[in-house]
């Protein structure tokens, strides 16, 4: 199979960007197909290298279509589940005097339910990688902090998200809580079930939205908890598009429970329809919330012991709700847009933050077609 197109513009060189071949609408899946969009706007020129493999765990076969993506590239930005797993391959590229930049959405170690072996490995592969790159983004200051903390790499660029606008969320009777992220122990859909367990006395309904195919076992356990809710809670699977700009609008309140997140994008996006949220404290969602505002902040971050009475504060307190929700609407006109994004990836790229001068026609370019913006599952 031939490779990209190696053209690129006289007034700027082009940017490879290699991820891996998986099209499902995860926050890190949306986070780069909005940021290539951003990129191309610009003027600079990127090409799209989507991999085959189970990353990070790829086979020797899928390590080397790495190291033939980066052969194609004199600068790439390589998304952190493909170069985590590859630390042979980026030292192979490195040597051959590539300019590579690791954009790490999550830290492979954080993921949670990983056996202890297949973690220290990820640590020692994953380690070596961000240690020996030329540039390291975040998505997050609490990304940032934590990928220093692991490796000791203090040199670390935040790229923050940036969000679309949309139409204001205009609720539901009864209440709507929404739930929105790949069904796994990461995400802590058990946790917000439990919560709601607690919370059988007051009128609301819930929605979880979000892939139960990464981990079958707690997908069902998942599946079990809702059911015993009496009906209340509603399993959707992926949605996108119209189907999940209408869970957005019949929403009141975002709660992501995760037990660990680099950002949570997901928050900014229900912010951008004027929802509030609840999120799990200590986790990078905090700063997705961002400061107080005027109005005060557009929800809270909880421990996973508080949720239950955040949450039937939130339910039985016309006052919380509406300052909430006037903090999401305030929040919601001052969010930055993914151009902020692109310029603060260039300014770490040889080219110096200058954009090249337009767009490279790439084999196939999947994950821009495929992952709709502000989707997440």
């Amino acid at each position: 199979m031939p490779g990209p197109d190696t053209s690129s513009s006289s007034n700027g060189e082009a940017v490879g960007f290699v991820t891996w071949a998986d099209r499902s609408p995860t926050g890190g899946n949306v986070y780069n197909a909005e940021l290539i969009a951003a990129l191309r706007a610009v003027g600079t020129p990127v090409r799209l290298h989507q991999l085959p493999g189970r990353w990070p765990s790829a086979s020797p076969a899928d390590r080397h279509g790495l190291l033939h993506a980066l052969h194609d590239e004199s600068i790439a930005v390589i998304d952190g589940i493909v170069a985590g797993g590859a630390p042979e391959e980026i030292t192979e590229a490195l040597a051959a005097e590539r300019f590579l930049a690791v954009l790490v959405h999550l830290p492979l170690v954080d993921e949670v339910g990983v056996p202890p072996a297949v973690k220290e490995a990820y640590r020692q592969a994953e380690g070596r990688v961000i240690r020996s790159v030329n540039a390291v983004l975040s998505p997050s200051q609490h990304g940032a902090a934590r990928i220093r903390h692991l490796y000791h790499r203090m040199a670390i660029t935040v790229a923050a998200p940036g969000f679309r606008p949309a139409a204001p969320a205009g609720g539901s009777t009864p209440r709507r809580l929404l739930c929105v992220g790949a069904v796994t122990p990461t995400k802590n859909q058990l946790g917000l079930l439990s919560a709601l367990g607690e919370l059988t006395d007051l009128d609301w309904t819930a929605v979880l939205v979000g892939s139960r195919d990464s981990s079958a076992e707690y997908a069902a356990a998942v599946t079990e908890a809702a059911a015993r809710l009496g009906g209340r809670v509603q399993l959707t699977g992926v949605l996108t598009g119209a189907e999940l700009d209408r869970e957005w609008a019949a929403a009141d309140l975002l709660v992501l429970p995760s037990r660990v997140e680099t950002y949570g994008l997901v928050v900014g996006e229900a912010i951008a329809h004027g929802l509030p949220a609840v999120v799990g404290s200590g986790t990078g969602a905090e700063e997705a919330l961002g400061p107080p505002a005027d109005h005060g902040m557009p929800g809270r971050a909880v421990p996973a012991d508080k949720l239950a009475t955040v949450l039937r504060r939130w339910l039985t307190d016309p006052g919380l709700r509406s300052d909430w929700r006037q903090a999401a609407l305030d929040r919601r006109l001052r969010q930055p847009g993914w151009d902020e994004t692109a310029t603060a990836v260039l300014a770490v790229l040889p080219q110096g933050g200058q954009p090249g001068g337009g767009q490279v026609e790439v084999e196939t370019d999947v994950l821009a077609q495929d992952v709709a913006p502000d989707r997440y599952a």
